[in-house]
């Protein structure tokens, strides 16, 4: 569930693998301060070790790039690298320098490159990240992506660099801080994925995703208190959430009767037989 309450509603993203983020983040795919604060938060290189989240960019302005890159999209889903690679391609020469063309070819080379094992394609693939943030320095899904590969590679610190230098860049946006919790989080560091989510919160307090994730994670850490405050807070926000409404109404309910135990917990053998 955590992986997909980060991400923004309606997104064009398509996604098309994630790890083991997306049952607590449940979306992408998918923005703080200093770079030195950051890493006195948590979330050091070793928070990064985690499964590749491959995303799409399917649609966008220009009929003519939304048709090929959608192309690209379905092609690749087939299993058809090349093609979908020569797709987005005529996607670029239609117009040229668009960043979610440069995206979609980076996500296809790395995948052929995990797949087949190309490093020359790994390298293509970061190639193509970087052109697509150098013409849009806040594309989510690259930055994502870009992170993954560069933990791929062994380049750990440097997949928390980069993130943490997009924080540096947008104090006044989430979604740097938000990647950074996804990624502490996908490596079992719930503490340093917690101080970026409240992070997020202090930066965006009327951006209900950051309040739903952490109330997710405190939930699965026992926090219920502070679990239900923040899925609370959230539905205030953004009362069309009927997934937190359910959290809230689940953890607003009163114990059963006997302390809480309830007739699962008591043990097979002491258990009533008709």
């Amino acid at each position: 569930m955590f992986a997909d309450l980060v991400r923004q509603h309606g997104s064009s993203y398509l996604p098309l693998a994630f790890g083991r983020m997306s049952a607590v983040f449940s979306r992408r795919e998918p923005a703080t301060t200093s770079t030195g604060a950051m890493r006195s938060r948590g979330c050091s290189s070793r928070c990064l070790g985690i499964a590749v989240a491959v995303v799409f960019v399917a649609t966008g302005c220009g009929g003519m790039r939304g048709n090929e890159n959608a192309e690209g999209v379905q092609l690749y889903q087939q299993g058809n690298y090349q093609g979908a690679a020569n797709a987005f391609q005529q996607a670029l020469v239609k117009q040229p320098g668009n960043p979610d063309s440069f995206y979609n070819l980076g996500a296809t080379y790395h995948q052929q490159a995990k797949l087949f094992n190309r490093p020359a394609d790994m390298q293509l693939a970061e190639q193509y990240y970087h052109l697509c943030l150098s013409r849009n320095p806040d594309h989510t899904a690259c930055h994502r992506a870009l992170a993954v590969l560069l933990v791929e590679e062994g380049r750990s610190p440097e997949a928390v660099a980069s993130l943490e230098s997009w924080a540096a860049a947008r104090p006044t946006d989430p979604e740097p801080r938000l990647e950074l919790a996804r990624l502490c989080y996908e490596n079992g560091d719930t503490l340093g994925a917690e101080n970026h989510l409240i992070d997020a919160i202090s930066v965006a307090p009327s951006d209900p995703r950051p309040l739903v994730a952490l109330g997710s994670l405190r939930e699965q850490t026992g926090q219920t208190g502070q679990a239900l405050a923040n899925y609370s807070r959230a539905l205030k926000l953004d009362a069309q959430q009927p997934v937190v409404a359910a959290k809230v109404a689940s953890l607003s309910a009163p114990p059963p009767p006997g302390g809480g135990v309830s007739m699962a917990s008591v043990p097979a053998a002491s258990a009533p037989v008709q």
